[in-house]
């Protein structure tokens, strides 16, 4: 019978005393298979795909180091012609755009799609084919994105991409269109490498791993999936607007006609200064997971250090304006961002304190993963200082624009990243094959990263504080830059020797013949642990904080099979999953194995983005309908339960086998994605709203509103849409309810579209002029995003029904409907706010 989670095994009990049967391995082996040959890129693996992901975005590091070295030479004597201004140009948006979109966010993600299933004791990520979708997205359009700037089609107005400077006037070109919907794109993928990590975490912990066991590196990884649910759709909804702008010429930053381009900023900054410390708490988690190891000494504070990430996510928000201190927004509201961005380094020097105490409780060894914390700490401590600086409102008015703010900029993300990620390198590499990299060669490369970069980076403070400006290609002699900066470059490029050589030693440590990892460290968390395809042999009962050195036995145990599930109990790939916050067992997930789907529909994401953006329509949007036939099979596939109802998952206790409603983990994932799409929608209510305050009158003159029938109709159309769609959940499946059930859904779509139908025709009455000022810009983009959830309904209903037909429907399998019902109630809500909000907001300013 099921046990409740009060009756399941607790305290040093193991949940299968007993030896484990025969073949019981061989069978778990041969579910988790790797494909081999040219079939391997169908894997979907945790620790396969975070391995590419992780060669990947080093690769993008090198590239953009690469660019790093030609502006350096650039800029290492006066009246430099090694390239020409508008090349330099290219090379300076890309280096910028590479480093932060292409390497700083997708690399400490894949860390954590390669780590924390064994970390939290797993046997893979809830999603292991999202997880592939959004790696081969981000190669596929990462790398095409780069090979722009072969062709003089790479952006070039900075990675920031400021309109005027990137509208249609002044960058007639497509060079700004390819970064537009290129990192727009690229920005879903990191999206949903988010809500994949953010499930994992919550619902599949070893069981007894408690919110209060869980390890730092894990904490991090929640609070920054949680970061980019919310920041990330700020810059998505921004690079919409100024594609929009450049391609309708809807006058969204356009001031002449009622636009800003200081919302640009809102909307990047957004996104850009809680990206900061997205890309840095990860670091920061590796840091405390990597510490207590290499010192041998629990880590100082645990609970304090958890705060203190939370903290530093919270206040993160607060500070976009940081970086506008000098745009003119008011005394008042720039006081405010100041006292947030010195209010934010009280939970960073929380952390650094409890570092420091762990080192000094502990008996450090000063091996290359050791020195390069050091590193790190001596670094990120002098960024944090200049930061501070910039925060007070004289000096960051000083200092603005000039390559002191450059200079700060690298040391909190190279000192607070790279540092970290190489130290990482060097700690976690055993896991991959068994064999470490050479300590010889890391201390040669160890004083090349950290004395290149303080050579390269440190004179620039002092540049920056003799006027030296941001963005420039070069400059005259005479002004006292002259030394500065070729110190600089020579420092850049003894860097750039010591990058180079971690990357050679680490290809030569890849290729190496596999040998089991064993524990080298002798490290506290779980992913030293006995590991395969299937992670580990069985799923471990946790009762510490640092299970490994409270349960010496405990990886013994594990390989025996002596804890949770230690086989397959269905004869398919299986992971528990467990209670939020005690990790109590709830239920057993089936995950999908290897498949071509993500792979092709990757592609096919990526060529659809691409081919809009050289203007080739047609071929665009028929790779987008293969991409989505792609999602839409592997969604078939996926919701479709085996024939056990529950299972054996240890000695006397049986779950069940998946979950629907609240109880899914798929369930939750969506009500993620809804938020992701409510915050997109958010954002561009606030350029509505933005451009309304800046209007003399609202509705600016030549524009009116709708009439009342042509907002309530619309309104009336989605509620009622809503309504058939609830109905037609509340069926079994059965015919002939089931035709009754899918001829519900259809007219649901029917309702919707009438709705969305009646909205564009009640703003066609009213003489909607979206070229004429930005407010009708605004409240035409509200439209064309509610057109796009009008599209996805029209695609979800013959999906549904197709179900239902099936018989595959039912109350036990019924997560496809689920899901589905939740992105339908959002889009009927969102139509519903868009008819009514620009009535409120010219209410408002009436």
């Amino acid at each position: 019978m099921n046990a409740p989670p009060s009756q399941l095994p607790a305290g040093p009990d193991l949940p299968n005393r007993l030896p484990r049967p025969p073949g019981e391995l061989d069978r778990l082996r041969q579910v988790w298979e790797l494909p081999r040959g040219w079939r391997s890129i169908t894997a979907v693996n945790n620790t396969y795909i975070g391995k590419l992901y992780i060669a990947t975005a080093l690769l993008f590091l090198v590239l953009a180091g690469v660019l790093a070295l030609l502006m350096r030479a650039q800029l290492a004597v006066p009246d430099n012609t090694l390239l020409s201004p508008g090349t330099y140009n290219q090379v300076f948006t890309m280096h910028g755009t590479v480093m932060m979109f292409l390497f700083a966010v997708p690399v400490v993600e894949a860390v954590a799609v390669y780590l924390l299933p064994n970390m939290l004791g797993a046997r893979d990520l809830p999603f292991p084919r999202l997880s592939a979708y959004a790696y081969w997205a981000y190669a596929f359009g990462g790398l095409a994105f780069f090979c722009t700037l072969f062709v003089g089609l790479a952006p070039d107005g900075g990675w920031f991409m400021y309109p005027p400077l990137t509208s249609r006037v002044y960058s007639p070109g497509l060079n700004a269109d390819f970064w537009l919907l290129g990192i727009g794109f690229i920005e879903i993928s990191a999206i949903a490498g988010a809500i994949e990590l953010i499930i994992g975490i919550l619902m599949t912990r070893a069981p007894g791993m408690s919110l209060g066991r869980m390890p730092v590196y894990a904490w991090a990884m929640l609070v920054v999936g949680l970061m980019i649910v919310f920041a990330f759709p700020a810059v998505i909804a921004g690079t919409a607007l100024l594609e929009m702008e450049r391609a309708f010429d809807w006058p969204f930053f356009v001031a002449e006609r009622g636009g800003d381009p200081l919302l640009w900023q809102h909307l990047f900054w957004f996104f850009g200064h809680p990206e900061v410390y997205i890309i840095f708490l990860p670091a920061a988690g590796m840091v405390s997971a990597m510490l207590p190891a290499l010192v041998r000494a629990p880590l100082v504070g645990h609970r304090a250090v958890v705060a203190a990430l939370l903290a530093t996510g919270f206040f993160s928000f607060a500070l976009w304006s940081h970086h506008m201190f000098t745009a003119g927004l008011g005394t008042l509201s720039m006081s405010f961002v100041s006292a947030a961005s010195l209010a934010v380094a009280v939970p960073t020097s929380m952390q650094v304190f409890a570092w420091i105490a762990t080192l000094w409780r502990g008996r450090p060894v000063f091996n290359t993963p050791t020195l390069f914390l050091l590193g790190f700490l001596f670094t990120f401590v002098l960024g944090g200082l200049t930061g501070v600086m910039v925060a007070i409102l004289p000096f960051d008015w000083q200092v603005h624009d000039t390559y002191f703010v450059v200079a700060h900029l690298h040391y909190v993300l190279i000192g607070g990243v790279l540092f970290p990620v190489f130290a990482a390198l060097y700690y976690w590499l055993p896991l991959g094959n068994g064999h470490s990299l050479s300590e010889r060669w890391g201390r040669w490369i160890f004083w090349l990263v950290f004395g290149g970069f303080h050579l390269a980076f440190f004179p620039m403070h002092i540049a920056g504080l003799l006027g030296m400006p941001r963005r420039v290609y070069t400059y005259p002699s005479g002004l006292g830059w002259d030394g500065l900066n070729l110190l600089s470059s020579l420092g850049a490029a003894a860097l750039g020797l010591g990058v180079a050589l971690l990357m050679i030693d680490v290809v030569r440590t890849s290729r190496r013949a596999h040998k089991p990892h064993g524990d080298p460290w002798r490290a506290p968390t779980l992913e030293w642990l006995p590991s395969d395809n299937y992670n580990t042999r069985s799923i471990p009962q946790v009762h510490e904080r640092d299970p490994l050195w409270h349960r010496p036995s405990l990886a013994e145990e594990v390989e025996r099979g002596q804890h949770w599930l230690p086989g397959t109990a269905t004869g398919l790939r299986e992971t528990l999953v467990t209670s939020p916050l005690r990790a109590e067992p709830q239920h057993l997930i089936v995950l999908p194995i290897f498949s071509w789907l993500p792979v092709v529909g990757a592609f096919g994401t990526a060529a659809f983005f691409l081919l809009l953006t050289v203007k080739w329509v047609a071929a665009a949007f028929a790779f987008g309908l293969l991409a989505v036939a792609c999602v839409l099979r592997w969604l078939w596939q996926t919701d479709r339960l085996p024939a056990p109802t529950d299972v054996t998952v240890a000695e006397g206790v049986r779950l069940p086998v998946g979950a629907s409603g609240v109880k899914s983990h798929s369930w939750w994932a969506t009500v993620i994605l809804l938020i992701v799409d409510a915050t997109v929608f958010a954002s561009m209510a606030f350029a509505h709203l933005h451009v309304s305050m800046l209007a003399d009158v609202c509705p600016p003159p030549g524009a009116r509103l709708p009439s009342l029938s042509g907002t309530l109709l619309p309104v009336g159309a989605y509620l009622l849409s809503a309504a058939l769609l609830v109905l037609a959940g509340r069926g079994r499946g059965e015919a002939p309810l089931g035709r009754a059930r899918a001829a519900s859904v259809l007219a649901a779509g029917i309702a919707g579209l009438a709705g969305f139908l009646a909205q564009l025709q009640a703003y066609s009455d009213a003489g909607l002029a979206p070229t004429e000022h930005a407010w009708g810009a605004t409240v035409a983009a509200l439209l064309s995003y509610q057109g796009f959830h009008i599209a996805l309904l029209l695609v979800i209903a013959p999906y549904l029904c197709a179900r239902i037909w099936a018989r595959l429907s039912t109350p036990r399998q019924r997560a496809s409907y689920d899901n589905c019902s939740l992105l339908w109630l959002g889009a009927c809500a969102q139509g519903t706010v868009v008819a009514v909000l620009p009535h409120l907001v010219a209410g408002v300013m009436t």
